[in-house]
C-alpha cells in the first residue's frame, strides 16, 4: 500500500537535494504571463472559436467558455488549497502523490510530461507551417516548415537556458501584443453596440443558446483553449512568497482567461450576427482558412492593415506558447530527476539556476516527435498539430481529475485544512465536471484530431499506457531503493 505522504516537498535544508531552482524570480504578473502564454490566446481564438461555432453550439459558444471557466475555477479552489502545503516544480504529480500515493503520483508525472511535450510538438507543427507560409507570401521563397521548426527549437533552448526572468520578458511582449488587438476589437465592438443584429446577449448566453446544437463539442474546444493552467504551481519554487503569489496568480489567471475568451467569442459572434455566425464559421472551415472567421471582422473594424499584422501575431502567439511549455516540461524533468524517477543528471543547474540539462532533454524529445512527420512528408497541421493536440488535451484532463481526487483524500486524512468548501465540495464538483469533459473528449476524439477512428483509438491509448508505464517505473525504483538501503 502506497504512503499518501511519500512525495514530500523539498526544502533548502534537504541534505539529499542537489539542485534548487532560483527562488524569488517571479511575482504574480510574471507567473500570469507564463500561464497566458501557454494559452496562446490568438491561437486559441483563431483556431478553436470557428470550430466551436461551426460544429458545436453556434452562437451559444460564449456561454460554453463561461461554463468551462466555472469548472476550472472550481478545480483551482482545491488546487490552491494544496499549493499552500506543497511547493514543488512537479506540481500535479507531487499533488497527486500526496493524496493517492507515490506510485500514482509518479505515473501521473509521465502523463504530465506526455501532455506538455505533445502540445509543444503540436504547436511546432502549426508554427512551422505558419512561418513557411508567411515567408513564401512576403519573400516569394519556399522553405520547408520543418526548417523553421528546427531553427526555433534552438532559439527556445537558448531562451530556456538563460533564465526564467528572460523567458518572462520575452513572453510578456508577445502576450501583450496579441491580447491587445483582440481585447481592443472586443471592446470597440461592444461599445458600438455589436454587429448587424446588435449585441445579441440572449442569443449567446441564454440556456437555450448554450444547449443548442452540440454543446459537448464546443465545451471540448473551450477546455482545450484553457490548457496550461498548471504553470501557476510549477513556478512555485521560483516565486516570491509562493503561498501568496501562487494563489493570487491562479485566481487571476482563471478570471482573465475566462473573461477574455467569453467576451471575445461573444463579440465575434455579434460581428457576424447571431443568426449567421454558424454558417459563416462553416464557410471559413470549408475554405481551408478557419482564421478568416476571426480575422475578417477585425479587418472590417480596423482596416486592411490587420491582414498583415494578425498572421505575424499568430506566429508570435505560437512561439510564446512553445517557450512556455518548454519551461514547464523541463521543470517536470528536473523534479522527476530529483525524486529519483529519472536520471539524477536532470537536476543539473547552470549559473543562472536554470535546469539546462532537463531543457536539452526536452528539446531532444520535441525533435524526436517532430522529425518522423517531416521525413514522411506529413501535413504538419492536419497530422502533427491535430493528433498531438488531442493527446495533450486528454492527458491534461486526466491529471485534473486525479488532482481533484487527491485533494479530497489528502485533506480528509491530514486535516491540515478543514474548510469544507475548499477541500471537499469544490473538488467534488470539479471532479464531476472534469469527468464529464473527459467523456465528451473521448466521444468526439476523432473530430478533435481530424483523423480516422483507428488513429484516434491508438492516440487515446497512449495516455493510459504512459500512466501504467509510470506506475511500473515507480514501483521498480522503490524496490531498487529498498534493496540498496
Amino acid at each position: 500500500m502506497d504512503s499518501p505522504t511519500a512525495v514530500a516537498p523539498h526544502t533548502p535544508h534537504d541534505a539529499s537535494m542537489t539542485g534548487r531552482l532560483k527562488p524569488n524570480s517571479l511575482g504574480v504578473l510574471g507567473i500570469l504571463f507564463f500561464v497566458l502564454s501557454a494559452q496562446a490566446p490568438l491561437t486559441g481564438v483563431a483556431g478553436a472559436v470557428p470550430i466551436a461555432v461551426a460544429i458545436g453550439n453556434g452562437a451559444g459558444t460564449p456561454a460554453t467558455y463561461l461554463a468551462a471557466g466555472v469548472v476550472i475555477l472550481l478545480f483551482s479552489i482545491g488546487f490552491v488549497a494544496m499549493s499552500r502545503h506543497v511547493v514543488d516544480a512537479g506540481a500535479f504529480y507531487t499533488y497527486i502523490g500526496k493524496g493517492l500515493g507515490r506510485s500514482t503520483g509518479s505515473g501521473s508525472a509521465g502523463v504530465a510530461l506526455l501532455a506538455y511535450c505533445a502540445v509543444q510538438a503540436a504547436m511546432y507543427g502549426l508554427y512551422g507551417a505558419t512561418v513557411s507560409s508567411l515567408v513564401e507570401h512576403y519573400a516569394d521563397v519556399h522553405i520547408a516548415w520543418w526548417v523553421w521548426t528546427l531553427i526555433t527549437m534552438v532559439i527556445v533552448q537558448i531562451l530556456g537556458s538563460v533564465g526564467i526572468e528572460m523567458g518572462a520578458k520575452v513572453l510578456a511582449v508577445f502576450v501583450l501584443a496579441e491580447f491587445s488587438i483582440l481585447t481592443v476589437f472586443a471592446l470597440v465592438t461592444l461599445f458600438k453596440g455589436g454587429g448587424p443584429e446588435g449585441l445579441g446577449f440572449g442569443d449567446s448566453f441564454s440556456p437555450h443558446a448554450a444547449l443548442q446544437g452540440a454543446p459537448g463539442v464546443a465545451l471540448m474546444f473551450a477546455v482545450a483553449s484553457m490548457f496550461g493552467f498548471e504553470a501557476t504551481a510549477i513556478y512555485g519554487e521560483e516565486a516570491r512568497e509562493p503561498k501568496k503569489t501562487v494563489p493570487r496568480a491562479t485566481y487571476l489567471s482563471v478570471a482573465v482567461i475566462t473573461l477574455f475568451y467569453a467576451v471575445t467569442s461573444w463579440m465575434l459572434v455579434s460581428a457576424h450576427g447571431a443568426s449567421r455566425a454558424t454558417a459563416e464559421a462553416g464557410k471559413a472551415l470549408e475554405s481551408g482558412d478557419a482564421t478568416s472567421f476571426v480575422f475578417a471582422p477585425i479587418a472590417a473594424q480596423f482596416g486592411a492593415w490587420t491582414d498583415d499584422v494578425l498572421p505575424i501575431l499568430l506566429t508570435t502567439s505560437l512561439f510564446a506558447g512553445i517557450l512556455a511549455f518548454h519551461n514547464s516540461a523541463n521543470r517536470y524533468l528536473f523534479s522527476m530527476g530529483r525524486e529519483g524517477l529519472l536520471p539524477h543528471g536532470l537536476t543539473t543547474l547552470n549559473r543562472r539556476h536554470s535546469p539546462w540539462i532537463a531543457g536539452t532533454v526536452q528539446t531532444v524529445i520535441s525533435l524526436a516527435l517532430v522529425i518522423p512527420f517531416a521525413i514522411l512528408g506529413k501535413d504538419p497541421v492536419l497530422t502533427l498539430f491535430s493528433w498531438f493536440s488531442g493527446v495533450a488535451v486528454l492527458a491534461i484532463m486526466l491529471l485534473y481529475l486525479l488532482t481533484s481526487a487527491s485533494v479530497i483524500v489528502y485533506f480528509r486524512r491530514s486535516r491540515t485544512d478543514t474548510r469544507t468548501w475548499n477541500t471537499l465540495v469544490s473538488p467534488v464538483l470539479s471532479a464531476l465536471g472534469i469527468a464529464g469533459a473527459i467523456w465528451l473528449i473521448i466521444e468526439n476524439f476523432t473530430t478533435l484530431i481530424g483523423g480516422d477512428q483507428t488513429t484516434a483509438v491508438w492516440l487515446q491509448l497512449t495516455v493510459p499506457a504512459v500512466l501504467v508505464l509510470g506506475l511500473f517505473v515507480a514501483r521498480l525504483t522503490r524496490k531498487r531503493h529498498t534493496v540498496t538501503q
